[in-house]
């Protein structure tokens, strides 16, 4: 047993578990509904060392040449997408399918510009691993005045 709220009126809570378990608690945790391919956001870690940023990301059944790494300054986007392979022999058929494309797609703002040139991404066993170098700052110049 477990307590409940006597302020909220019965509809109010009604609507509640309502909300809890319409399609929208699947976008809420990254999941695509079966069957419809929907875009999923992948599980990352970031970690930080005082060059680079390490960050994964769990890409599972995606091919490295399926996978898109874009870098703007701070923001990095990483885009995926599984392919669904048709493989039909002579006298088969296809009685039940669960396994369809999917895609996947995450953006993420790091504290610090990305220098792209001497940044990589490896791909092993379904994990991305994005090793991110930091971009040097500036260097402050002087103008003298003559």
């Amino acid at each position: 047993m477990f307590p409940l709220s006597t302020s909220r009126s019965s509809n109010d809570l009604a609507r509640s578990f309502e909300r809890l378990f319409d399609e929208s608690f699947e976008r809420f945790f990254g999941l695509a509904p079966r069957g419809e391919g929907g875009t999923r956001t992948p599980a990352l870690d970031v970690h930080e060392s005082d060059k680079a940023y390490t960050v994964k990301l769990d890409l599972p059944g995606v091919d490295k040449k399926d996978v898109k790494i874009s870098i703007d300054g701070r923001l990095v986007t990483v885009q995926a997408e599984t392919k669904k392979e048709e493989e039909k022999k002579e006298g088969e058929r296809v009685v039940y399918r669960e396994r369809s494309m999917s895609s996947y797609a995450r953006s993420f703002t790091l504290p610090q510009d990305i220098d792209e040139g001497a940044s990589s991404a490896k791909m092993d066993n379904g994990v991305l691993t994005l090793t991110l170098a930091k971009k040097e700052p500036a260097q402050t110049k002087r103008i003298t005045v003559s």
